[in-house]
């Protein structure tokens, strides 16, 4: 395991990356570091802590959204004849992952009020 020292919203941090993942660890950084920079430079969020936790529901959003349009791009898989019933059975709808998503960030955004919005 290799230590590699980087700063996120000016500070310093140590952190542990398995060999040769280097290059995908500080892309990452890169990633949190201009989601945390962009909404403290917004002026409207101060701790470091919401910052963070902003930056990072951003960011899943972002890859759940991601998925959402990848899932909804891929082909349907074949049915079987042996299906089963229950939830496990239920195909995946991209639509409504997105509705529980868009659910959730309001449901954030009126917990945080004036402090700021996530999106």
């Amino acid at each position: 395991m290799k230590q590699i020292e980087v700063q996120i919203l000016q500070q310093s941090y140590l952190l542990s990356c398995p060999e040769g993942h280097e290059s995908r660890l500080l892309e990452a950084v890169e990633r949190v570091d201009t989601a945390m920079t962009r909404i403290r430079d917004a002026g409207k969020v101060r701790s470091r802590e919401r910052i963070a936790v902003l930056a990072a529901l951003n960011l899943a959003f972002d890859i759940a959204d991601r998925e959402a349009t990848d899932l909804a791009a891929a082909p349907a898989p074949q049915a079987t004849q042996t299906q089963t019933s229950g939830p496990a059975s239920l195909p995946l709808d991209a639509s409504t992952d997105s509705q529980r998503l868009q659910s959730l960030v309001q449901r954030l955004d009126e917990a945080l009020g004036d402090d700021g919005r996530l999106l």
